[in-house]
């Protein structure tokens, strides 16, 4: 057993150097396991490696004094071993968190700046049709009644293109900042659907769409907003439409099972690429086979419709979903059941 100071530090050194490289060895190995795997490797090597330096010390001669620091030694890796264990967990679910949080950060980001692309976009073509309008009407390009009159039923319907994506834009802002509140109480599906039909067969006509709806004779009761709910419905309509080539169909139906109210609009479009679907309800996202704004003649196409559906339906603790059928897509909606309603 060394006395000189300059000797303890070279046997503890020998002792512990070993411990600390087969130490770095072991983190280099799990590095790519679990936190707490790491944690508790890192907790172990300055214990084991102080145990090394002091049985070197002693000359591996086993006295009484070692026994005790060994012992010592072994509470201290007792309590902190288990500890590191726990906090790598925490600090493992932590990251995950964290990780999870930037990756929904950069999504948010990514939806708003092609919000920002889609919408700038979107306002500019009406805007610049109004204008020239405007500008014909004011020098007196366009005399002719006819002609005036033309002008002018285009100019109120570019105008209210132009309010609906603001009205678009708002409801997608209360329902992004968690401000949306609503009335709820008891809805019958089946008139809602009876009421978005009729509201939609006129633009269904226009498009050579046939548009049907089939539903249960016993009603179909939820809690939800009957102007919210509604929205969602045309807004799924309006998107079949819109995608449904002239002489198609597209099918409104209803039911309930396992205590949920379902709602589903089948069209017989191009389907949805596999590529889309996992995007298809996000914010301004209109696919690779979407049309140019307002093809369909209806609502603001501002591309936040899925969107705001998706939102709405959130609101109400139901499910949207899509998915491809033999020919078109089919996007459904889940709601819970309120008690009463029927269940078949």
């Amino acid at each position: 057993m060394p006395t000189d100071t300059l000797g303890l530090i070279g046997y503890a050194l020998a002792g512990s150097l070993p411990v600390v490289a087969v130490g770095a060895l072991l983190l280099r190995y799990t590095r790519n396991r679990a936190m707490t795997t790491s944690m508790a490797v890192l907790v172990l090597i300055p214990t084991l490696a102080t145990l090394s330096g002091v049985v070197a010390v002693s000359g591996l001669m086993f006295t009484d004094e070692l026994a005790r620091t060994a012992t010592v030694i072994g509470v201290v890796t007792a309590v902190t071993v288990p500890a590191a264990i726990l906090l790598g967990r925490a600090q493992a679910r932590a990251t995950v968190w964290e990780r999870q949080m930037r990756e929904q950060e950069r999504a948010a980001e990514r939806s708003r700046r092609e919000l920002v692309a889609w919408v700038s976009h979107d306002l500019r073509t009406p805007l610049a049709g109004i204008r020239a309008m405007g500008e014909a009407l004011a020098d007196e390009v366009v005399a002719e009644p006819d002609e005036v009159t033309r002008y002018a039923e285009a100019i109120v319907r570019e105008t209210n293109r132009l309010s609906a994506m603001v009205d678009d834009l708002f409801e997608m802002s209360k329902i992004n900042a968690g401000a949306l509140r609503l009335a709820l109480e008891p809805v019958d599906l089946r008139e809602l659907i009876d009421e978005v039909l009729a509201a939609n067969q006129p633009t269904a006509q226009r498009a050579r769409i046939t548009l049907s709806a089939r539903q249960p004779e016993e009603r179909i009761l939820v809690s939800g907003s009957d102007r919210a709910l509604t929205r969602v419905l045309t807004n799924l309509v309006a998107n079949a439409i819109a995608h449904t080539p002239p002489g198609g169909r597209i099918d409104i139906s209803a039911g309930t099972k396992d205590g949920q109210a379902w709602t589903r609009v089948d069209d017989t479009g191009p389907g949805i690429a596999d590529t889309d679907l996992p995007r298809i309800f996000e914010v301004a996202y209109r696919g690779t086979t979407a049309r140019s704004p307002g093809a369909a003649g209806l609502g603001s196409s501002s591309g936040m419709g899925l969107a705001i559906a998706a939102g709405l339906v959130a609101a109400h603790h139901g499910d949207i979903r899509v998915e491809n059928r033999e020919q078109g897509a089919r996007f459904e909606i889940r709601l819970p059941l309120l008690n009463g309603g029927a269940n078949r």
